[in-house]
């Protein structure tokens, strides 16, 4: 297990500590609540990361029900390397994929899901992508247009007592590294629809990112894939980067 996912979470008293692989220095921090109020203690150790810290990288979901999870290729790739170019994260070049089944799904923290078609988890999956949720992971789905449906069909499966909520503009993720001061940025249009950043809780802790109507994923693509504006694909990237220093430090 990297040593970035030391994640523990409890329903009243809950602890999660999360090692961030950072250039020169290792990132502990330690968040304890207590009657729903959060304590945060944050320590700087000074160590040689190549010897203690993994490099950080993003694992793919390879789901079943027919839906395209391999879309946008060059995707995760552009990302990783952006986020090791303008931040301290140390990223790995290329992403991992996985499935839920898989024994090493604990060795990753952070896992990415798109698609275009149908999402369907077996039983199974679903008591392994709970189990790793509750345990400290996160997932990102990123709705490639076309797996909205089935995708909260999914969720209520996994979790039935929670619900979707929108993330107001002035909710931190918008704020980490980049200012969203408008909140999730718009990249490709399909229904008309407001771009939506929606997530699954657990007290104040987002399990679950799930961002609609938005197609960042596209904006992550390689330049000639959709001939997007340079600026676009910046603004995708940046809230890429937004959204993975705020779950590796929530």
């Amino acid at each position: 297990m990297p040593p970035y996912f030391l994640n523990k979470r409890k329903s009243k008293d809950r602890c999660k500590f999360s090692l961030l692989p950072v250039r020169g220095t290792i990132l502990l921090t330690d968040y304890t609540t207590s009657k729903m109020r959060l304590k945060h203690l944050t320590i700087l150790f000074i160590i040689t990361t190549s010897v203690i810290a993994q490099n950080f990288t993003i694992a793919r979901l390879h789901y079943g029900g027919g839906g395209d999870w391999y879309s946008n290729p060059s995707s995760l790739p552009n990302l990783l390397n952006y986020l090791q170019t303008h931040t301290a994260i140390i990223a790995a070049d290329k992403e991992t994929r996985i499935k839920l089944t898989d024994e090493n799904l604990y060795s990753y923290p952070y896992l990415y899901m798109t698609g275009h078609g149908n999402v369907r988890f077996t039983d199974a999956e679903i008591i392994r992508l709970r189990t790793f949720l509750q345990r400290g992971g996160f997932l990102h789905a990123d709705d490639n247009y076309g797996m909205d449906q089935s995708f909260r069909r999914e969720m209520k499966r996994v979790f039935p007592d929670k619900a979707l909520i929108e993330l107001p503009h002035d909710h931190p993720i918008f704020h980490q590294v980049y200012d969203f001061k408008h909140g999730l940025p718009k990249v490709h249009e399909h229904d008309n629809k407001p771009p939506q950043a929606l997530a699954l809780f657990e007290d104040d802790i987002i399990l679950v990112l799930y961002t609609y109507e938005s197609d960042l994923g596209d904006g992550w693509e390689d330049a000639e894939v959709h001939n997007d504006p340079q600026s676009i694909r910046e603004t995708a990237l940046q809230m890429g980067v937004n959204i993975i220093h705020f779950a590796l430090t929530q």
